[in-house]
């Protein structure tokens, strides 16, 4: 509340009463503040506010809760973006080629002319099972979670045409072979690969016409047509960060199990390609500042670069100096979070990490191999009519006989 003596004193129209016959002293207390408040600048009239506690209240509390608002922003930061440890997505994966332009069929990897990786991510598979779950005790469910469980994507739903989705395209049209040194002169299949995010979208009809035959004119050389792609195999996969003693001791690990073909099935098609029952790469994800020198200047032009936001920029890739000894930071990254992997134009390396059942479960770690395997078992009964349902594919338009191992 505002006292009577404040207003009296800050009212320039209010009149001091005094009694009869009485002399005002010069000099005067209630003078001086009359005087003051009428001449008085303007930080003496906030002093006298301040005092009648009417006005100088507001500013520190829209100061306070700007410094709140400030200090829980510095408190988010870093979990924001913070390396996610543990499994950061798992789905299931498709592999096809596609023929080049004006051939029918292809006889060998001479061929081919791209070669793509399909992921369509999943949630966890005892997400979908609630009901289940709560038939059980919470330390049978921790137990569940700890052998792996985190790394089993969910049963696919079929004939839905929206499914959230990224293309891969594979640089050197085959998978690096933990098996082969990339070292060795003169032969063997090098160690990495170079590959980038084609398209992210979640419009199966869209991605059933991209892959599909088509025909085209050209001004040189008339009508061409270019064949559909193949589709070689279908699995699952995980993607996995694991800490390490230090910072640069990290990784991030994309591990696949094949369900399609079987085993007795993977024969030249799939050899070619470098396609295994089970393996996994180290992933990397290139700074799309970072110049294309050596072995990098095969890389997309900046033009066509993934747009990552500042944030990525700044906290992941160090962008500004922060990390790295140059401007744009770390030439290459860790795949901190799966959103760095839904930005058409990213850039991976992949390099061969292990290859079998065993060689997965080392890479992924904490029975996510094991159980990938398990799970991969199961979906391999499943028809290949189920697989084309599970893209809502037509399976007139994309064929599927390489699955047996031989190249059409």
């Amino acid at each position: 509340m505002v006292s009577t003596r404040s207003q009296s004193t800050t009212e320039p129209n209010s009149k001091v009463t005094t009694k009869p016959g009485s002399r005002r002293k010069p000099g005067s207390k209630a003078q001086k503040e009359r005087h003051e408040t009428k001449v008085g600048s303007k930080r003496d009239l906030d002093e006298v506010q301040g005092r009648d506690g009417a006005q100088e209240e507001e500013p520190p509390k829209k100061k306070a809760k700007a410094e709140d608002e400030a200090d829980m922003q510095k408190q988010e930061h870093p979990a924001e973006h913070a390396f996610q440890v543990g499994t950061i997505e798992r789905g299931h994966i498709y592999f096809f080629y596609r023929p080049k332009v004006e051939l029918e069929e292809a006889h060998s990897i001479d061929d081919v002319q791209r070669f793509h990786m399909l992921l369509v991510p999943r949630p966890p598979d005892f997400s979908v099972h609630s009901d289940d779950t709560k038939k059980v005790n919470d330390e049978d469910k921790m137990q569940l979670i700890s052998e792996g469980g985190d790394a089993v994507p969910a049963p696919p739903t079929r004939n839905e045409h929206r499914k959230a989705f990224r293309l891969v395209s594979i640089g050197k049209k085959c998978l690096s072979d933990a098996d082969t040194s990339g070292n060795a002169k003169g032969g063997g299949r090098k160690q990495m690969f170079w590959a980038n995010i084609n398209t992210v979208g979640n419009d199966l009809q869209k991605l059933e016409d991209g892959l599909g035959g088509k025909t085209y004119e050209t001004k040189t050389r008339g009508t061409r047509h270019q064949g559909p792609a193949r589709l070689a195999a279908r699995g699952a996969y995980a993607i996995v960060n694991s800490e390490g003693r230090t910072p640069s001791s990290r990784k991030t690990h994309l591990g696949y199990h094949i369900s399609h073909p079987s085993p007795k099935d993977l024969q030249e098609v799939q050899d070619a390609l470098g396609i295994h029952p089970a393996s996994s790469f180290v992933l990397q994800v290139k700074n799309p500042l970072a110049p294309n020198t050596g072995s990098t200047q095969s890389g997309l032009p900046s033009s066509k670069a993934a747009d990552y936001p500042p944030d990525i920029m700044t906290n992941v890739f160090g962008k500004g100096g922060s990390k790295g000894r140059e401007s744009f930071g770390l030439r290459f990254a860790l795949v901190w979070k799966k959103e760095m992997l839904d930005y058409e134009g990213a850039e991976l390396l992949l390099i061969a990490s292990r290859s079998g059942e065993s060689g997965l479960e080392t890479a992924l770690g904490e029975g996510r191999g094991k159980a990938l395997t398990e799970a991969e078992a199961e979906e391999s009964h499943a028809s290949v009519e189920a697989i084309f349902q599970e893209l809502a594919f037509d399976a007139d338009k994309i064929p599927a006989e390489s699955l047996k191992g031989h190249w059409i």
